[in-house]
């Protein structure tokens, strides 16, 4: 089986050329091995450090622990598991197997996983221990779904994935996949509604890597890196998996949810030099009294994604720790980043430049591209876009139209070719006539002293005209008081266009989100 060695990367213009033969677990783990660092540190979790060796040696056991099973090409298993070295092993056994990995949100609920089951008609479920209640209800409900397997102490009943790895063999050969082979699913996370099965191709994990770590992100063999986003969504697959095994690096994986103390936690024990977290969680890190000092951490650069970094918290992270937060914008259709700043071009309150290898454009209602400072909707033209939503033509062809996929984002660009976000597609308002960004008026919020986070949507006044409406939590210890509403009304009045400030203020303990860390407006715009 073909791979495409690191020699293959060029960086101006990057030129990644995938044999039509190809298993993208295969050159993720024989590239490594072949550059003699089958004794180097791949991932560290919650059970110590495992050696690209070892994880050479895991992978090709889970591999033949499913097709053990009876598991077959093209066949697809469930992967619902938290974070740690088995969620590597079983996603990358799976593709060498040429069986289809669906990775799910670990924090969903038992209608949710049913759903996902039926629709992609999975034939094996491997789930942590943890996550098998959530589960329990579903036994024997699903006619596709053959085969139960719990990782843990404890399978209740079904197949264990411990032992039937330890009984599989080390060796296994990888199946003849072709790079346009579907390779993986990922459900889109939901902030728009009801979840999308989103079929990757075999080609797509290693473009990401050298279209996007390599040249943008600067990632190297010493690096060692830690996401907060997870392994299952698409943004914490490519940073904690894709890039660290692509270069060699290190990935530190964390089974628990992403609170200050687990994050300081890691920044200050395992020393990663690259950290990849979501705006809301930048937010609450540098609201927390624990925050490390720069001299606690070993960070070089992070990066932010999921939705767009307000300035200010850019600003203050960078003033704390002295390293840039490099803001960018993937998605689950174009599976990573594909717009960002970069390391020395930081402007805060942009999203970027695009990354080498992708086409943008913006369209206005007409179709057309929209000029310099006007909002269009994004759309983009690059080698990772997703072969389609499994089961939903109607998505697919509103989606993915010829070789320009549309993120339902609105965008503008300045003079200096720097993207600036102006809020979902469907977020967007329009007041008096005139377009006004949800974003733009979250990020004058976020400045005043009292908020911790804030969302912005649509709400129709007594004569039924659209105004802001403004959703907030405050940080600790704040009062939330109609004082300090008529307060941050006036705030945002100070900033921004009159016209913009919202209408209405409500206080929340927090805001709708996916496990994600994205915001779930949609949720907000129907609250009673």
């Amino acid at each position: 089986m073909p791979s495409l060695s690191s020699a293959d990367h060029r960086t101006s213009p990057p030129t990644v050329d995938v044999p039509r033969d190809y298993n993208a677990a295969h050159d993720l783990i024989e590239r490594n091995l072949a550059a003699g660092r089958a004794a180097k540190t791949a991932f560290i979790d919650d059970s110590g450090s495992h050696t690209y060796g070892d994880l050479a040696e895991r992978v090709n056991r889970a591999a033949n622990a499913l097709t053990g099973i009876g598991l077959d090409m093209e066949d697809r298993v469930m992967l619902c598991h938290l974070d740690s070295v088995d969620w590597p092993s079983v996603f990358l056994g799976s593709i060498k197997a040429g069986v289809v990995p669906v990775a799910v949100n670990t924090l969903l609920t038992t209608n949710d996983y049913e759903f996902m089951l039926r629709d992609s008609r999975a034939r094996a479920l491997i789930v942590s221990e943890a996550l098998y209640p959530a589960f329990a209800p579903l036994v024997g409900k699903l006619p596709f779904l053959k085969h139960i397997v719990v990782s843990g102490k404890n399978a209740q009943g079904h197949l264990s994935l411990q032992d039937l790895m330890g009984r599989a063999g080390t060796a296994f050969e990888a199946v003849p996949t072709t790079r346009d082979d579907a390779c993986f699913w990922l459900y889109s996370s939901g902030s728009t509604g009801t979840p999308k099965g989103t079929v990757h191709v075999h080609s797509s994990l290693i473009y990401t890597a050298e279209l996007y770590a390599r040249p943008v992100l600067g990632i190297r063999e010493s690096d060692v890196v830690y996401s907060a986003a997870k392994l299952f969504f698409a943004y914490g697959l490519g940073n904690g998996l894709t890039f660290p095994l692509s270069v060699g690096a290190t990935a530190v994986l964390m089974a628990e949810r992403p609170t200050p103390q687990s994050v300081f936690k890691r920044l200050k024990e395992n020393k990663p030099t690259i950290f990849y977290a979501v705006p809301t969680l930048y937010a609450a890190l540098l609201a927390s009294p624990e925050l490390p000092n720069k001299k606690d951490v070993a960070l070089r650069v992070c990066t932010s994604a999921g939705e767009a970094l307000p300035a200010d918290i850019g600003e203050r992270w960078t003033k704390h720790f002295g390293v840039e937060v490099l803001d960018g914008i993937g998605s689950t259709e174009m599976l990573h980043i594909f717009i960002s700043n970069r390391p020395g071009e930081v402007r805060y309150g942009t999203t970027g430049k695009p990354v080498p290898g992708y086409r943008i454009r913006l369209a206005g209602e007409d179709g057309m591209e929209v000029g310099c400072d006007e909002i269009g909707e994004l759309q983009i033209n690059g080698p990772t876009a997703a072969a389609c939503y499994w089961n939903n033509r109607e998505k697919t062809l509103a989606t993915f139209v010829g070789a320009w996929t549309r993120a339902g984002d609105k965008y503008s660009v300045d003079k200096d070719g720097y993207y600036l976000y102006a809020g979902r597609s469907d977020d967007m308002l329009k007041v008096g006539g005139i377009y006004v960004s949800p974003f733009e008026v979250e990020a004058a919020l976020a400045t005043h002293p009292a908020v911790l986070e804030a969302a912005v949507v649509g709400e129709p006044d007594e004569e039924q005209l659209i105004k802001p409406r403004a959703y907030v939590v405050t940080k600790p210890g704040v009062q939330a008081t109609p004082a300090l509403a008529d307060e941050l009304k006036a705030h945002v009045k100070s900033r921004l266009a009159p016209y913009k400030y919202p209408r209405w203020v409500e206080f929340l303990p927090e805001l709708p989100k996916t496990a994600t860390g994205k915001i779930q407006r949609f949720k907000l715009r129907t609250k009673d």
